[in-house]
């Protein structure tokens, strides 16, 4: 594990993003903002399972240094006409190490219960991206273009 000791406490903010493509059976059983499937509402789901997952990142991901969470959002989108769902999930925290991976982790689990509660609709959703979006605090702050 690296040793964070003598690095500077900093307010840390990550933004990251995942897209699915779905098809149309499945965008057809969204009503507004939400997805009803037969295990419950889905984005709910998705959004509780992230939530779990940002808090257990270091308890999957070796070497993860454990990080006092101080936020975590999630907002998602869908374009109907070309089924694509993007999840995104925001974590910030005061301390001496990017938040990163808890970012990442937050979306990809999000991302695997949508697909886990909507696999009955149809097992052809594709998972096409995760990605970091923006970090800041630190020694570096990124944006993707």
């Amino acid at each position: 594990m690296v040793d964070v000791g003598a690095k500077k406490t900093t307010r840390r903010e990550a933004w990251a993003e995942a897209a699915l493509w779905l098809p149309e059976c499945v965008v057809a059983a969204f009503s507004g903002n939400e997805l009803e499937s037969k295990k419950g509402p889905v984005m709910q789901t998705a959004r509780l399972a992230g939530t779990m997952a940002v808090k257990k990142t270091p308890d999957l991901i070796p070497l993860c240094h454990p990080i006092p969470i101080e936020g975590i959002d999630f907002e998602h989108e869908l374009e109907e006409l070309s089924g694509l769902l993007t999840i995104r999930c925001r974590v910030s925290a005061v301390y001496k190490t990017g938040i990163e991976m808890e970012a990442l982790t937050g979306v990809s689990i999000a991302t695997l219960t949508v697909y886990d509660m909507c696999k009955a609709i149809s097992p052809e959703i594709t998972i096409q991206s995760i990605r970091v979006l923006h970090k800041t605090g630190g020694k570096k702050d990124y944006h993707a273009e």
